[in-house]
């Protein structure tokens, strides 16, 4: 079982706390491929009745249409914006929903006599979600460090975005452990974990597994390989991708441990498609 809860991150919901006292609209930013692995149950008790926007972040590497099912699903109960926050697709949307809400909160402070001011806004997520870079978009420069280490983000901040918008960043949570095990897989398969606390080679296997009950042809056109899933695991599947890929060691063997991290690596690259991991019904 994955287990992984920096000593900081107890501290950071404890300041998570106390800034959502602060901001009139929580951005939760979620991992398209994994929605729902992606979303903090800490944090969603955190947020209660807190306005929220859900962001379907890194929307270019997840299925197209099984994204669009996950937007209907999270679209009954909040706005949804499914996003690319390294090409800014999905920007737009993101600040028109900003702006609306803006204007209701605007609306409310005259009704009580009360002058117009920016709205004020707070970005929240699990690690390596893409909050930084969503940040930087909304900021227009590199104000917010980002990185592919999960937790890179740190320390509180302010940033002006424009006059009538501005943002507090926050670094994610992550619940200690995992209850379900294949959430734990997914979480590392999609880099919110750091790759040290995890099998490389267990998580590709469940990689394998996941993309097979997708297409096997995915595998077999990225790694020029034949799989014969009668008689083959995953684990068999593996060593195959790694004698194809060259990952060997003195004597021809296969360098399994070479061959997972090419596999992850090209997964999380989307060099193998794009592809999702959940899908609504599943655990919803």
């Amino acid at each position: 079982m994955i287990q992984w809860y920096p000593g900081h991150m107890a501290k950071t919901k404890r300041i998570l706390e106390e800034d959502l006292k602060l901001v009139d609209l929580v951005v939760e930013v979620l991992d398209a491929r994994i929605p729902l692995s992606s979303q903090n149950p800490d944090l969603t008790e955190l947020l209660g009745k807190k306005k929220r926007i859900i962001v379907l972040n890194k929307m270019d590497l997840a299925n197209t249409l099984i994204s669009a099912q996950w937007k209907n699903y999270f679209a009954r109960d909040y706005p949804v914006v499914l996003l690319n926050s390294l090409t800014g697709q999905g920007m737009k949307d993101l600040l028109a929903i900003i702006e609306g809400e803006g204007r209701e909160i605007n609306k409310l402070l005259q009704e009580k006599g009360r002058n117009k001011r920016a709205v004020r806004i707070m970005v929240a997520g699990i690690p390596n979600v893409g909050k930084s870079a969503l940040i930087n978009m909304l900021a227009g420069t590199k104000t917010s460090k980002t990185g592919n280490k999960p937790g890179v983000t740190r320390g509180r901040q302010w940033i002006v975005v424009r006059e009538d918008i501005q943002l507090l960043d926050t670094p994610g949570i992550l619940w200690p452990k995992f209850d379900d095990e294949d959430v734990g897989f997914r979480l590392a398969l999609t880099g919110a974990i750091r790759d040290e606390v995890f099998d490389e080679e267990e998580a590709a296997c469940k990689l394998i597994e996941y993309i097979i009950q997708i297409d096997k042809g995915i595998l077999e056109k990225a790694y020029n390989i034949e799989i014969d899933e009668e008689i083959e695991i995953a684990y068999d599947i593996l060593a195959n991708i790694g004698r194809k890929s060259g990952c060997l060691m003195s004597g021809g063997r296969v360098d399994r441990s070479r061959a997972a991290s090419r596999l992850i690596n090209d997964f999380r690259k989307g060099k193998l498609g794009s592809i999702s991991l959940e899908v609504p019904g599943d655990d919803s």
